[in-house]
Order: C-alpha cells, then sequence, then structure tokens
C-alpha cells in the first residue's frame, strides 16, 4: 500500500468527491474561518504549505487539496487540461460550500489560478500567485523564453516511465531549488505510484502539444479586477521575470515583488509567503 499523507500537527483530512475527482484536502485553522484556497504546482502536493498548516494565520482557514492525481487525490477524469481542472477546482469550492476565498498558488497551481479567476473571478477576493507567468503575455514576449520549457520535454513524452524514477525526479527537483534531501523526498517518492505520474506527464504533455500552440490564438483573458500580489523568487529557470512583469499585466491592482529564491519560493521562503497572506488579507478588508 502506498504510504500515507506526511504529518502535519493539527490538520483536519477529508476526501471530498467533485466533478469525478477524488480530492484530498487538507485543512487548518477555525473552520468559521476566512477561507483560503492554496494550490500547488510540479512535483509538489499540499505539503509545500505545511508551515501554513501548521500554524495558520489568526482568523484563516487553509485550504490545501491535492490536484487531481497528484499527493493523494484520485485521477482526473481527463487529460489534466488547466480550464479542466480549473473547473474541478471549482466544484470542490462548491462541495465544500465556499462562495468567496483568497486564493494562493505556486507554479501549475498559480497557473490554474489563473484560469479560475478569468472563469468565476467573483469567487476570489484576492490572489498571491508565485512563480508562474501571468496570462496576459503575448506570443511575441513569450518566444524569446521558450528554451526555457525543454525539461518539459522528456517529461511530456517519457511520462510514468521517467517521473516513477522518483531518485531521478528528486535529483532534478533538487538541482532546481535550495531543498534538502529530506524535502525532495517527500514529494518524489509519490511519483511511484502510477496514477500520479500520469498526472504528471499529462500536465505537462497537454501544455506543449494543446495549450501552448493555440495560445497565440486563443482569446485574451478578461482584465482582471481583485489584487493579484505576485511573489517571485528572482532565481527561477523556468520562468523570466519579464514574464510577471506589472507592465504587461492586464489587472486593476497588480503588484510584483521579486525576492532570494529559486522557482520554489514556497518550500525555500515560507516566513515571505505567510506575511504576504496576512497582509492580502488584510488590505481585501477582512481578517
Amino acid at each position: 500500500m502506498p504510504a500515507g499523507p506526511p504529518p502535519i500537527a493539527g490538520v483536519r483530512r477529508s476526501f471530498v468527491d467533485a466533478r469525478g475527482v477524488r480530492f484530498h484536502v487538507t485543512e487548518a485553522g477555525p473552520a468559521d474561518g476566512r477561507p483560503v484556497l492554496a494550490l500547488h504546482g510540479w512535483p509538489q502536493h499540499h505539503w509545500v504549505y505545511r508551515d501554513l498548516l501548521a500554524d495558520p494565520p489568526p482568523g484563516l482557514r487553509i485550504i490545501a487539496p491535492d490536484l487531481p492525481g497528484y499527493g493523494w487525490s484520485g485521477p482526473a477524469p481527463h487529460r489534466w487540461g488547466k480550464d479542466d481542472v480549473a473547473a474541478d477546482v471549482e466544484a470542490l469550492l462548491d462541495a465544500l460550500g465556499l462562495d468567496r476565498v483568497l486564493l494562493v498558488g505556486h507554479d501549475w497551481g498559480a497557473f490554474v489560478g489563473y484560469r479560475l479567476l478569468a472563469m468565476a473571478p467573483e469567487r476570489f477576493d484576492g490572489y498571491l500567485a508565485m512563480n508562474m507567468a501571468h496570462p496576459w503575455n503575448s506570443p511575441r514576449a513569450l518566444v524569446p523564453h521558450m528554451w526555457r520549457f525543454w525539461y518539459q520535454v522528456p517529461l511530456a513524452i517519457l511520462g510514468p516511465r521517467l517521473q516513477q524514477r522518483a531518485k531521478l525526479v528528486a535529483r532534478v527537483f533538487r538541482s532546481a531549488s535550495r531543498v534538502d534531501r529530506e524535502t525532495a523526498k517527500v514529494y518524489t517518492e509519490r511519483f511511484r505510484d502510477p496514477v500520479v505520474a500520469r498526472a504528471a506527464r499529462d500536465t505537462y504533455r497537454t501544455f506543449l502539444l494543446r495549450e501552448l500552440p493555440t495560445a497565440g490564438t486563443a482569446p485574451a483573458p478578461p482584465r482582471a479586477t481583485i489584487p493579484i500580489r505576485c511573489l517571485f523568487g528572482a532565481g527561477d529557470r523556468a520562468v523570466h521575470p519579464s514574464m510577471v512583469a506589472a507592465e504587461t499585466a492586464r489587472a486593476d491592482d497588480y503588484t510584483l515583488e521579486l525576492v532570494d529564491a529559486s522557482h520554489f519560493i514556497v518550500d525555500e521562503r515560507p516566513d515571505l509567503v505567510r506575511a504576504r497572506l496576512i497582509a492580502l488579507a488584510e488590505e481585501t478588508g477582512l481578517k
């Protein structure tokens, strides 16, 4: 049997069925607190938010689901199209009885977060986005940085055969971050589960073969009207700072903060993530 989720003191765990996905959901903070939905990226799962979950800011209810097929959630009934995953997450909000939340996202979780803002902006009070390009980049702006996606090709082509080699994935992860060996192992050992390995393959395969080729012809996302706070590790090798520039963001209230971290800022700077979430909760009017 696969190992269970890593322990985090004081959390509540549940499985919630929504839109064909059996979500594994980890929560902390008062059940009647202001809800914060925190979405992880690759190769991580909910444990990336362990610091927030172990010590939730006063008055905030931290809700960290494993995205479809990742961590301990069941597989997606689709090929991990990001709009499909966003619809899955919105269905999860419905199942949890949540009308409005603060949104936090990192990496693919931040990509899905931007899709959620486009689909259902009325459900979000504010967004803390980390180390993912914002969706208003023009194709011309992205072309000079396409080489940065090279690592996605073997992940998409070799798929489970590569990603189930957990030690290799851990080495790749550690080479691009400042995490220690034991932290990397908590994430990458999950890829031994074929469900997780297939989800990761589909994440990249769908992006490279379907979403990226149509990016130039797809309608531009609508202008964002909620506050967006972009916290960005300046040592990111995959996403260039120009891809998160405030000057190109079609948003009423968007700020960018560059900090000393790699792409994997949540693991490396949980203190900043906590501080910026508290600030966003305060400036959006509720504590």
